[in-house]
């Protein structure tokens, strides 16, 4: 250091110029080389470690290159800002100043480096089990994400006051006397917060889940659940952000969750029929006995139910193995049609809408006569 504090006052003394405007200029262009090389060499390390299997490697190098980039930037200011003659000549103010600015700097660039790092973890772990098909709870991946994620930031901020010289426990202690008056203030965003907390906890529905809000006539996929909000793409692809209190208290159907689909329809035979009907009934069970789609452990009826207004109605009852919308359409039409041929080799037919009018001969009058017989009694 003290040669290279007289090589600085050589240069000084030939050039006429300042040595501390000097060495400020030459701390500030060792801070750009140094942040360049690392730069350099972090995306090396990262093109090298990205083709690896782990998770870990990838999250902590693309989280550090920007935190580290501000270390290197604050420490190298700091360090040109000790030597500016309105710091250096303020003695322990300017340099306690510049010190607690430099420790709020680290702890904000530690702070960045962690929750970027849990953020990476968290998007990784997810795209991971989605590339090898594997199961994962979305939801609680990113509820543990978020809360490491307030954590670290809690701290951050407590360790920052501190360094500042605030009193931390001053501060906490009036913080709980005006937590009363800011509970009040805020009962709505607090009302969200729990409710957000027993979607994490219950975990009535996950992310990608269909559910459904009678209540609010709500129904679509779940996108992402906030602590306040929770974001559902309704099926015309419209957004709706529904607060997090609801689901306290209104009741939340998760067709995502169903075993089975349910194939329930009535079939009207024409009266003509009538004959046909029980073997038509057997024929289809035994059809749906058969059929490779249909969950046989489930309850499986073809029954004769009812005489309609103008037909003979029976009812199929069935449950199909898949829960998949488009596959389960598919297994209906295949079902209704082969009904339809068993019908239609029964010699019988699917009846429609009819109305069977019966007209009675016109009436006689008692002491009245017709013209014919008016006729006759004259002759």
């Amino acid at each position: 250091m003290e040669l290279i504090s007289n090589w600085i006052g050589n240069i000084a003394a030939a050039t006429g110029l300042q040595a501390w405007a000097l060495s400020i200029f030459l701390i500030v262009l060792a801070a750009l080389l140094v942040d360049f090389l690392q730069r350099r060499l972090m995306k090396k390390l990262g093109a090298v470690v990205a083709a690896t299997d782990n998770n870990w490697d990838d999250a902590l190098f693309s989280a550090s290159v920007k935190p580290f980039s501000l270390l290197i930037w604050l420490i190298g200011i700091t360090l040109a800002a000790e030597l500016v003659p309105i710091f250096s000549e303020s003695g322990e103010l300017g340099g306690g100043l510049i010190q607690k600015v430099r420790q709020v700097g680290v702890l904000f660039a530690l702070t960045w480096f962690l929750t970027t790092f849990i953020k990476n973890i968290e998007n990784n772990i997810i795209k991971k089990s989605a590339k090898e098909n594997r199961p994962l709870d979305q939801t609680t991946v990113h509820a543990l994400g978020r809360v490491l994620r307030i954590t670290v930031v809690v701290t951050a901020v407590l360790i920052g006051l501190d360094t500042l010289g605030f009193n931390v426990a001053g501060l906490m202690a009036a913080g709980g006397i005006g937590g009363l008056a800011i509970g009040f203030a805020a009962k709505d965003i607090l009302a969200n917060f729990f409710g957000g907390a027993t979607v994490f906890i219950e975990r009535p529905f996950n992310i990608g889940d269909w559910i459904i809000i009678s209540d609010k006539g709500i129904e679509g996929t779940v996108e992402d659940i906030g602590w306040r909000q929770t974001t559902i793409r309704k099926f015309d692809k419209r957004p709706v952000y529904v607060p997090n209190a609801i689901f306290t208290t209104a009741s939340v159907e998760n067709p995502s969750r169903m075993t089975n689909r349910r194939i329930r329809e009535t079939i009207g035979l024409r009266y003509d029929d009538v004959a046909s009907i029980d073997k038509i009934t057997n024929e289809v069970y035994e059809m749906l006995k058969a059929h490779p789609a249909i969950d046989k452990k489930q309850t499986l009826m073809v029954n004769f139910n009812s005489f309609g207004p103008s037909s003979l109605d029976f009812f199929i009852y069935c449950l199909t193995k898949t829960t998949k919308w488009v596959e389960f359409h598919a297994i209906k039409q295949d079902v209704l049609l082969k009904t339809c041929k068993i019908i239609e080799q029964n010699g019988a037919g699917i009846a429609f809408p009819t109305r069977t009018l019966h007209m009675q001969a016109e009436p006689r009058l008692a002491g009245l006569e017709t013209d014919e017989q008016d006729k006759e009694s004259v002759q």
